[in-house]
């Protein structure tokens, strides 16, 4: 069968092919469709089929580890049955009480030892308990024995306040005299575990133990009481006799102990009333009032007369327990042995009264023989200085009528000899002058320099003969003194510092300190000991070997008698090998004395009078250093400056220079202080001029500087008061040589 009709046209041909073609087109494609979603289906079901059989293997393993589980977990409750058993068994087999509650305060588990001894409660101990609930249980049980003075719910309330601590340990009282001792102790996880064991045996042997070392102390007490020297008598709180010791029988006429024991006080007190006569300021209506006394009592003493023969010291004190001992002394002895030391002193002192009139009259006589004995040596030193000058004008017209050169050798030793003698006798007159009060001293104002250019004329060729230089420093100041003492003063000052050196030289100079000039006579002589300054100023006293025409040793006590006349303090610095330094202070006529701090004009004026003096300046403050140095360049100085002690010791050993005067701060930071650095000084190089700066106005740091003989200035800094240092400095001229050789 032909799908076309050959009849018709081409076109018409093709276009019933293409309807035919489209049609078997869809037909084709509702097949495909309809066999696919088949094998889908299919698919769909063995996925599914597999995953069955999947998760029956998966439930068949579930089953199986299930079946393990409720093995493992039958075995664990057998084992936790048979722990619990063997717990429940171990605590039964323990001697103590033992309960277990949980961090909810209810009870887990307790043996059947636990709270045995209280069978009234022994029902309620049951799983659940609270632990508050138990502890009332505990405190109304009647099995519990409570103080008299606390009741059930006190000690309930008692017992509940330790129990969140971690750890409580406690002793519980029961009936029969039976004791607990309950130990609580926190678990973990905030649970509570009590034990109990019963202690009875253990505070039955204390109790007995304690008494029994209370015996042993008891008869210690006494005996250590019968020992003693005193008679004790003890008291207690109830004013009751409960104790005394031997000593009490023989003192006093009581009962015997056993008799006494127990009696009252009061009772022992008439008892004693007629036997014993207090002192005086006491009586017997006291001490009971002071035994009668129920707040502190403070302790007592006080005397009392037994039948006017025996004389006891009383003391009572109280006891921590409120009761009272009283001890009593036997005096008798010691009263009597007072009584007789009082006579012995009245009778001493009656004897030095009669002394002391004696010993006034032998005074008086031998002040009138002193004053004789200076009368007549006066006398005597005048009367021998006018043939000695009678023989002076011999030896001198024969001198000159005499040609021989051994002969005028001859005389002019015995002229120096005669000289020696006039000496010597003016000394004595001097001295006895002095020693009689009849001294007469004429204070005015007279200038140094009229003082030291006679004798440094008149000692210069002496110092020479023994190859010494002699230099006296120029001073234009003006003081208050008597000239002829004064004169004499220094001269004995400079002869002995002439007679006692050796080699070097001697140097006088003054200083000015404030209103006060101190004169200053220094030698390299061979220096006097520390045990014998004291002595020099004595009459007839010399140190050190003896040499040929030395005088008499009166020299030095002419000095300090004319000084003490004349109020000029004397001082005394001296080394053994090193040297000495005598110095003399007397007060300024300022009123004549030139001021270098006049004013600026004057200041302007004398700039430059220094004259190149070398001045090591210590301070630690770089814009006061600065200052300072420019102040002393500007007088015509030379400064040498470092910070510190250290710095300042460092440079003297560089430049092998000791300088003429120092400047120092007092506080100079680290190390070393001003003063402290002085005295460092002057341990190795002897006194040195120095001047200590400082802020600070303490008593404490004056007085040091005044007994080191060191200037002081304040600050702020008076240009003045440096100026008048560094002048006293350039006056008293540079240190010894023995100084700058350390």
């Amino acid at each position: 069968m032909s799908l076309i009709n050959p009849a018709d046209t081409i076109e018409r041909q093709n276009e019933k092919l293409m309807v035919i073609a489209q049609s078997l087109m869809r037909r084709v494609e509702q097949k495909s469709e309809q066999s696919g979603l088949a094998y889908q289906q299919f698919e769909r079901a063995a996925m599914l089929e597999t995953q069955v059989r999947e998760r029956t293997r998966d439930l068949e393993r579930t089953l199986d580890l299930l079946q393990d589980s409720n093995a493992r977990l039958e075995v664990a409750n057998q084992e936790t049955e048979t722990a619990r058993a063997n717990l429940t068994e171990a605590l039964e087999t323990i001697n103590e009480g033992f309960a277990l509650f949980d961090s909810a305060d209810r009870l887990v588990l307790s043996n059947s030892r636990f709270c045995r001894d209280l069978l009234d409660i022994a029902p309620e101990l049951i799983e659940g308990l609270r632990f508050d609930d138990y502890v009332a249980c505990v405190s109304r049980s009647r099995f519990l024995a409570l103080p008299a003075d606390q009741t059930a719910q006190d000690w309930a309330e008692q017992r509940l306040a330790h129990h969140g601590d971690d750890h409580v340990v406690f002793n519980v009282s029961l009936m029969w005299d039976r004791w607990l001792q309950v130990s609580e102790h926190r678990t973990a996880d905030g649970g509570t575990v009590i034990l109990q064991t019963d202690v009875t045996e253990i505070i039955r042997l204390e109790r007995q133990e304690r008494d029994k070392m209370r015996d042993q102390q008891a008869q210690m007490l006494q005996a250590t009481l019968d020992h003693l020297n005193q008679g004790v008598c003890i008291f207690d709180r109830g004013k009751i006799l409960v104790g005394w010791n031997k000593r009490m029988d023989r003192l006093l006429d009581i009962a015997p102990r056993r008799a006494a024991l127990g009696l009252e006080f009061s009772v022992l007190l008439d008892h004693l009333r007629d036997e014993l006569e207090f002192g005086e300021g006491f009586d017997a209506q006291r001490l009971a009032a002071w035994a009668n006394r129920t707040h502190t009592r403070s302790p007592i003493a006080f005397e009392v007369r037994r039948k006017g023969q025996q004389t006891f010291s009383v003391f009572a004190q109280e006891m921590p327990d409120q009761g009272f001992v009283i001890s009593f002394t036997d005096v008798t002895s010691e009263r009597a042995a007072a009584d007789a030391l009082s006579q012995i002193n009245e009778q001493l002192e009656r004897r030095v009264l009669e002394r002391t009139e004696e010993l006034g009259v032998a005074l008086s006589e031998a002040e009138r023989a002193n004053a004789s004995k200076s009368r007549f040596v006066a006398a005597a030193s005048h009367d021998l200085l006018q043939p000695l000058s009678a023989a002076k004008l011999f030896l001198s017209s024969l001198a000159e009528q005499v040609v021989d050169d051994a002969a005028h050798q001859i005389i002019d030793k015995t002229e120096t000899a005669l000289n020696g003698v006039g000496q010597i006798i003016e000394a004595l007159l001097d001295i006895s002058k002095l020693d009689a009060g009849k001294a007469t001293f004429r204070v005015q104002p007279l200038r140094l320099a009229d003082i030291f250019n006679p004798l440094r004329d008149e000692l210069t060729p002496l110092a020479t003969a023994k190859g010494l230089e002699l230099r006296l420093l120029h001073s234009d100041l003006v003081v208050m003194s008597d000239p002829g003492y004064l004169r004499r003063i220094v001269q004995n000052l400079l002869s002995n510092a002439i007679r006692y050196t050796d080699q070097g030289r001697v140097l006088l100079g003054v200083r000015r300190s404030g209103g006060s000039a101190r004169i200053e006579v220094w030698d390299t002589g061979q220096g006097i000991a520390p045990e014998d300054q004291s002595r020099i100023f004595q009459e007839f006293q010399q140190v050190g070997p003896t040499r040929q025409g030395v005088g008499l040793g009166l020299g030095l006590a002419i000095v300090e008698r004319a000084c003490t006349g004349l109020d000029h303090q004397v001082g005394l610095w001296s080394e053994p090998g090193v040297g000495s330094c005598f110095s003399l202070n007397l007060p300024i006529d300022t009123a004549r004395s030139q001021t270098p701090d006049a004013g600026p004009a004057a200041r302007k004026a004398t700039a430059g009078d220094l004259g190149g003096m070398l001045v090591m300046l210590v301070e630690n403050d770089p814009a006061m250093a600065a200052a300072l140095s420019i102040m002393i360049e500007g007088y015509g100085g030379e400064v040498i400056h470092s910070s510190s002690a250290a710095e300042a010791r460092a440079i003297i050993d560089e430049i092998q220079l000791l300088p003429d005067a120092f400047v120092l701060d007092y506080r100079l930071g680290a190390g070393l202080n001003g003063v402290e650095l002085y005295e460092a000084l002057r341990r190795d190089f002897g006194p040195v001029p120095a001047a200590i700066i400082s802020a600070e106005r303490t008593r404490e740091l004056r007085a040091r500087c005044k007994s080191l003989g060191l200037s002081l200035i304040s600050k702020p800094i008076n240009a003045g008061q440096l100026r008048d240092f560094l002048d006293g400095c350039r006056a008293i001229g540079p240190p010894l040589p023995q100084a700058a050789a350390g």
